[in-house]
């Protein structure tokens, strides 16, 4: 479990299918990331709890601390196309504009680099996410490539492990 300020942030599991069934239903949210049914979430859920048991980090869900609403998703997910490990974003609509895709990002982040050992880590952005590529600036990404995620061009950005004070 990681916690910021506002936000909880734990491991995604089954539990939480209808959760990301909703999340991903809203047309803002899901012209990115795409729409699941509830197969395809559970498919996707177990996939993250075996990157969770495997490789010790996955996707979390995002909680509020005041009064625990789960708003999104975020964390780390290792990618074998690439061998990288990408730190990813996708919050309900009513979420936005509040910092948290940042906080919750920073947060992943931070724990990541404590925790493996990466020299970097991605976000992988589509064209036309422009809040996306705000939040990625935010935390200090820069773009390293374009490249093809699922069929669909992305631009890789990176950010490279912080140099010891």
């Amino acid at each position: 479990m990681i916690e910021t300020e506002r936000l909880r942030l734990r491991p995604l599991s089954t539990d939480d299918v209808d959760a990301f069934v909703e999340l991903h239903s809203d047309d803002r949210v899901n012209r990115f990331v795409g729409a699941y049914s509830q197969q395809q979430a559970l498919e996707r859920l177990r996939l993250i709890e075996s990157q969770w048991a495997e490789r010790g980090h996955g996707l979390c869900a995002v909680e509020l601390k005041d009064g625990g609403e789960f708003i999104g998703r975020a964390g780390l997910n290792y990618w074998q196309l690439f061998d990288e490990v990408e730190v990813g974003w996708t919050l309900k609509a009513e979420a936005w504009g509040h910092g948290y895709a940042t906080e919750a990002a920073r947060a992943c982040l931070e724990w990541g680099f404590a925790t493996l050992d990466a020299d970097y880590f991605t976000g992988m952005i589509h064209p036309g996410n422009a809040a996306s590529v705000r939040v990625a600036g935010r935390l200090g990404f820069t773009p390293l490539r374009e490249d093809v995620l699922f069929g669909k061009p992305v631009t890789v950005h990176s950010l490279n492990r912080p140099s010891p004070a």
